[in-house]
């Protein structure tokens, strides 16, 4: 029984959820990355993880990690992830979150995770006294709060998977934006993350962000003055923003004068003194905090090691370490976002990460360390180098560096294709190496160097290299105790004279060397010199003069029993012959040079004389012969990697073809020839072998 009135009360209508707005601003002057938000499109959209009943595909979220490559800081990953973020707000509803985990920042403290999830639960409006006070009872109310709701979750400037483990939502109808310096490859690996890595801006793209800047009409005043800041700056965004800052704050001034101060002080030009968001120098040194110290060393020593980039065993050359660990340092760099990675192996940095690294390494190594490393990586790329060069050519004479430093060993190279492919992979670091010697007085390996590469550069046609290494060498040979090598080193010099034309210089230091082989009563000497006067002379058009110098020369290698160096001078005469109309004495000495080559093993000595074989063939009415010979030599000379002389030969096997009326033979063999000789910068043979396509044509 009930007396008296009932009153029914409804429970109060449940409060809605609160729907936090926590994005910053869009970046006012965001250009480019055209490419990255459309890929940020694509693997926002198309999720693969399990939806929950009645989520609309289109707008179920995941994970996408964005990191740098090749830059660690300012390279514009938090723009990218806003941009994106604001051009797509429809697709959020319920609500963004976002948090700076203070990965990198001027404090170096990184933020703890129970510290964002707290002000997460604040955001949805959470009580405080409804807060639990356990960490992982924090992060299930968390995402029990957003599961179902299609939200936005960006977690910027992240250091660790730890920080963002308790972040990540439960429900695919949530997104999440993760930015930061460090490959997280945990995220990846343990919660599907999607890795988008961020690379430089375009030259497009970095003209964009300075008109942007800057005025369109200024930065198109001013064409060169802005490709070469665009080059300086690397298309990194933040060096590029500092400099249309600071251009921007000058507008009387010319472009040109910002390029000059970039070029002059580098570094110095983009720091700033009391805004450390604004110096790219104090950026970068945020992620050196997150090294170990061997990482710390590592970069620092890659700063000024030789060459545009490295490979691992010649930085376990350079630092000293075991390859193992010289391979995790890398990798670790790596992670960080200060190295990236290229194929074959091979790792580089930005120019401005590495002039950061540079300058690193002269504020933080001593000076012996720092000359010690650079010994180290030195003898690693010349014994690598002499190793090559004994596989490239065997039957020259032994000359052997100075045992290099203790613990350093040469890359292993089995065969000729790899010992010409290492080669070709660190031609450039060769050549920083030698002048790297050269500025610490280490005329040895300056000369030494200089030796090793040359039978490449020939093979390859490399001629202003040579002349290069050929006059560093000559400035060290002035130190070197062997009296010999002086006389040597003018050889040298003056067959990469010849070789690229350079007439009077190549006699003057031709000259020099057989006088100077002379007074030491050196044969060997005299016999090399005179091979190489003979050259000259044909380069300069007088076959009797190269005739009769290659006379003297395969006397000389006769009386010394040297049949390798007779073989091949018995072809150089045999040549010369041929040259001035001597068929039959040039097919004499040519079959006698034929005979030993293949006796001993030569292949490019058989290559060169297959080729003077086809030449007399030809030049007696024999050109099927011809023919038979040159296709010897090319591919002999194909085998050998020989490009600059399979031009040659493909010049000469076209004269045949063409007399036998194979003209369509002839032209595809002339057009390969005229490929490589404009490749190889021979401008003269390049326009002989037009000329020789023209009459082709007519004919």
């Amino acid at each position: 029984m009930v007396h008296g009135n009932l009153t029914l009360h409804p429970p109060p209508p449940r409060p809605a959820p609160a729907i936090p707005r926590q994005l910053p601003a869009a970046p006012g002057l965001f250009t480019g990355r055209t490419a990255e938000l459309a890929r940020l499109d694509r693997a926002l959209t198309h999720t693969a993880a399990p939806q929950e009943p009645g989520t609309d595909p289109a707008h179920a979220g995941t994970t996408v990690l964005v990191s740098a490559i090749g830059g660690a800081g300012g390279i514009g990953k938090t723009w990218l992830a806003l941009a994106w973020a604001h051009r797509h707000l429809e697709r959020f509803p319920d609500g963004q979150l976002f948090v700076d985990l203070h990965g990198f920042s001027p404090t170096g403290d990184l933020m703890d995770p129970a510290v964002a999830v707290r002000g997460f639960l604040d955001a949805l409006g959470v009580e405080a006294n409804r807060i639990p006070a356990d960490l992982d009872a924090q992060a299930a109310l968390y995402r029990s709060l957003v599961a179902g709701r299609r939200m936005l979750i960006v977690l910027d400037n992240a250091a660790t998977s730890d920080q963002i483990a308790p972040l990540l939502p439960g429900s695919p109808s949530c997104t999440v934006l993760v930015t930061g310096r460090h490959r997280l490859d945990s995220l990846i690996d343990r919660h599907g993350a999607r890795h988008l890595p961020l690379d430089v801006l375009s030259p497009e793209e970095a003209r964009g962000l300075l008109a942007a800047r800057l005025g369109a009409g200024r930065v198109a005043a001013e064409p060169e003055a802005v490709d070469e800041l665009i080059g300086l700056c690397g298309g990194h965004p933040l060096a590029l923003s500092i400099i249309a800052r600071t251009a921007g704050s000058r507008p009387g001034t010319a472009l040109a004068e910002a390029a000059a101060e970039l070029r002059d002080l580098g570094l110095e030009a983009l720091d700033h003194d009391t805004d450390p968001a604004a110096s790219l120098p104090t950026v970068l040194s945020w992620s050196l905090r997150r090294l170990t110290d061997t990482q710390r060393t590592v970069f620092a020593l890659l700063g000024i090691a030789p060459g545009p980039d490295t490979t691992p065993p010649a930085t376990a050359a350079l630092t000293g370490l075991p390859d193992r660990l010289a391979r995790r340092a890398l990798n670790g760099l790596e992670n960080a976002s200060l190295l990236e990675r290229r194929p074959g192996g091979r790792y580089a940095m930005h120019d401005l990460i590495r002039r950061y690294a540079k300058d690193t390494a002269h504020t933080t190594l001593p000076g012996h360390v720092r000359e010690a490393a650079l010994t180290r990586a030195g003898d690693f790329h010349l014994h690598t180098a002499h190793a090559a060069d004994r596989l490239l050519n065997p039957h020259r004479e032994l000359l052997s560096p100075e045992p290099p430093a203790p613990g350093v060993h040469p890359h292993p190279l089995p065969d000729t294709d790899t010992a010409l492919a290492w080669l070709d992979a660190e031609h450039a670091t060769l050549l920083a190496t030698q002048r790297t010697a050269a500025t610490f007085g280490h005329h040895h390996t300056v000369w030494h160097l200089a030796w090793n590469l040359h039978a490449f550069h020939q093979r390859r046609g490399h001629r202003h290299d040579e002349i290069a290494t050929w006059q560093a060498a000559l400035h060290a040979a002035d130190h070197l105790p062997d009296p010999a090598t002086r006389g040597r080193t003018h050889r040298f010099l003056g067959h990469a004279c010849s070789f690229l034309g350079l007439h009077k210089q190549a006699t003057a230091h031709l000259e020099r060397a057989l006088d100077l082989a002379l007074r030491h009563h050196d044969s060997t000497e005299q016999a090399h010199t005179h091979r190489v006067l003979a050259y000259a002379w044909e380069q300069r058009g007088d076959d009797r003069q190269a005739l009769e110098h290659a006379h003297y020369a395969l006397d000389l290698y006769c009386a010394l029993d040297h049949p390798v160096r007779e073989a091949d001078t018995l072809n150089v005469v045999g040549w010369y012959a041929a040259r001035l109309g001597r068929f039959d004495t040039a097919r004499e000495h040519c079959q006698a040079a034929l005979t030993l080559h293949q006796h001993h093993h030569d292949p490019g000595g058989e290559a060169a004389t297959r080729d003077s074989l086809g030449y007399i063939a030809h030049h007696t009415g024999d050109h099927h012969q011809a023919l038979d010979h040159y296709h010897h030599a090319l591919t002999l000379r194909h085998t050998l990697g020989d490009t600059y002389a399979v031009a040659d030969t493909l010049d000469g096997v076209g004269h045949p073809h063409a007399a036998l009326g194979q003209h369509e033979q002839a032209r595809t063999v002339w057009r390969e020839a005229l490929q490589l000789y404009r490749d190889q910068g021979r401008d003269a043979d390049a326009e002989r072998v037009q000329r020789q396509l023209d009459d082709l044509d007519h004919t």
